[in-house]
């Protein structure tokens, strides 16, 4: 069967792991205020429920930690086809649950899935895309998540007119759908070429590489030539170093991007978005919106998310990485100081909230409450735009190919860990600080917004293996914009390949001399008998 070598297809077709991450997302978010949902689940309470919620992010940890070595031995296609397996598996015993740990068991296993599609995805499609629109592929992971959190809430809204447990069993049953679309879609769709390459099976890379730079196999287009130059010699370093551990990514030359990578995929659950995704059902009730107008409200800001990130899949290469990050880190502290203001001025505490013993704050004045519902909205488009997408896209591009499913499983599990702690921490604090809990995230954001612009570099059109010469030649994270990097790389390129020659001639000249006769004694010398040293001078 012949592949198909579209990038956008292969996109399209791999980022149904992303859709998951959404479904995941508000198939818990719709129901938390449910009747059914409480009653069946004996109405949880705040730890109980961030349990329950914080179960799919502890699996998705486990499952970032053991991507890494399972993609670099089996390949990244058929990692994140394993992992659709798993999402079924999880789907299936969340739809027949009976209890409060089954529904935690079913939403672990999901989560596994979940934490190797989250890592591994953005690494399939940033070692498939062509550099010109890599941004823009590996981007449309995150838009694929805000269309399975709005597809998710919608269907699960739906089912809230079911009466009894079936309404949330049939809405978490719906879930194995978009698991088996992954699984069989990508039988139709390449491996990717540097993991070919890392394993010595270059004529399968090679065949990708002339496809999917659009040159229908041919072998001598300059970007076909460019790039698989440069992979041979990413791949002949990697080999170097082999045997690849965790303890690796904190050896020198490495340790700084992975520091990076890490502080980025923590900040990105530092932002508070996912916390206002799990818990937006809250949100809105303190704002005066309960019942269905509560629902439909709060559904909103997911198509706000699903419409807003496009902007970001359409300029991101254009605009870049950093601008992205650093604006986008400024408006969401404006909007999240903004929230926590109009609670603080206009609200009031309650001892709890149409039955919710969770929710201890109230905002009855209606102006204010829209301004915190616009200020949702309004943070919600900042992040789709920029720190939605931008992450998955950075992380994945700054590692070496010996480094990059590894690292990237790495930096994943550590988002996943926070989501997990976040999930927990969130609603305890809606319940004990109230509007206070805002604060706290809008202060992370002032912090993320210094750290970006101090060690960052950009990334914007550049080959994988350039963006390995910006860690290496140490240039400063503000200034990596306006360097010719390819012309930097090229540069190395010759000087590597003139040291090597260099080394060979060397080593050639030392071979000839050690086989070079001895000279003939001078003439009246006699020459020393057999067994006599010859006569130091």
């Amino acid at each position: 069967m012949q592949p198909i070598y579209n990038p956008y297809l292969v996109a399209a077709s791999a980022t149904i792991g992303g859709m998951l991450f959404g479904f995941d997302i508000s198939s818990v978010s719709a129901f938390v205020s449910d009747d059914d949902y409480l009653a069946f689940f004996n109405s949880p309470d705040s730890v109980q429920q961030g349990g329950i919620t914080a179960s799919m992010a502890g699996g998705s940890f486990l499952g970032s930690l053991c991507s890494g070595f399972v993609s670099d031995k089996i390949g990244r296609k058929y990692t994140i086809q394993a992992a659709s397996i798993i999402w079924i598996i999880g789907s299936a015993i969340q739809c027949s649950v009976q209890n409060r740990a089954q529904l935690i068991c079913g939403r672990l296993i999901s989560g596994v899935a979940i934490g190797v599609c989250s890592s591994q995805v953005p690494v399939y499609l940033s070692e498939l895309s062509p550099k010109r629109i890599r941004g823009r592929l590996v981007g449309l992971f995150q838009w694929a998540v805000t269309w399975g959190i709005m597809i998710m809430f919608y269907i699960s809204y739906g089912c809230s007119f079911i009466k009894g447990p079936a309404s949330f069993r049939t809405a978490w049953g719906i879930q194995m759908v978009p698991g088996a679309l992954l699984l069989a879609t990508l039988f139709f769709f390449p491996e990717s070429p540097r993991w070919l390459a890392s394993n010595d099976r270059w004529e399968e890379a090679t065949t990708i590489i002339r496809h999917v730079q659009g040159s229908n196999g041919a072998e001598d287009t300059p970007e076909v030539h460019l790039e698989l130059q440069e992979l041979k010699e990413a791949v002949r370093i990697d080999q170097l170093s082999k045997e690849l551990g965790y303890r690796d990514l904190f050896k020198k030359g490495s340790r700084l991007r992975t520091f990076v990578g890490v502080t980025a995929q923590i900040w990105q659950q530092m932002t508070g978005m996912n916390v206002m995704m799990y818990y937006v059902v809250y949100t809105f009730e303190m704002a005066g919106y309960t019942g269905n107008t509560g629902l439909v409200s709060s559904s909103i800001q997911y198509v706000i998310n699903m419409v807003m990130t496009v902007p970001a899949l359409l300029f991101i290469d254009k605009w870049g990485r950093r601008p992205l990050l650093i604006y986008g880190a400024i408006a969401q502290c404006i909007w999240l100081f903004a929230v926590s203001g109009l609670m603080a001025q206009y609200g009031h505490y309650v001892d709890e909230l149409n039955g919710n013993a969770n929710i201890r704050w109230t905002v009855p004045h209606k102006n204010a409450a829209k301004g915190i519902i616009a200020c949702n909205y309004l943070f919600v488009a900042s992040f789709a735009m920029t720190w939605g997408p931008g992450i998955w896209i950075y992380v994945s591009e700054i590692f070496p190919l010996r480094q990059r499913a590894t690292a990237n499983g790495f930096c994943a599990a550590w988002n996943w860990i926070f989501n997990f702690a976040l999930a927990f921490f969130v609603p305890p604090a809606f319940r004990n600080i109230q509007w206070k809990t805002y604060i706290i995230f809008a202060v992370f954001c002032v912090c993320m917004t210094i750290h970006v612009f101090f060690l960052f570099p950009e990334t914007r059109g550049k080959t994988l293996e350039e963006i390995d010469v910006i860690w290496e030649e140490h240039i400063p994270p503000w200034k990596t914009s306006k360097v010719d990097v390819a012309e930097l790389a090229a540069n190395r390129a010759l000087t590597s390949k003139h040291e090597k020659q260099m080394a060979i001639e060397h080593d050639e000249h030392l071979s000839t001399a050690g086989t070079v006769a001895a000279p003939e004694p001078a003439v009246g010398a006699e020459a020393p008998a057999q067994g006599e040293e010859e006569p130091k001078y």
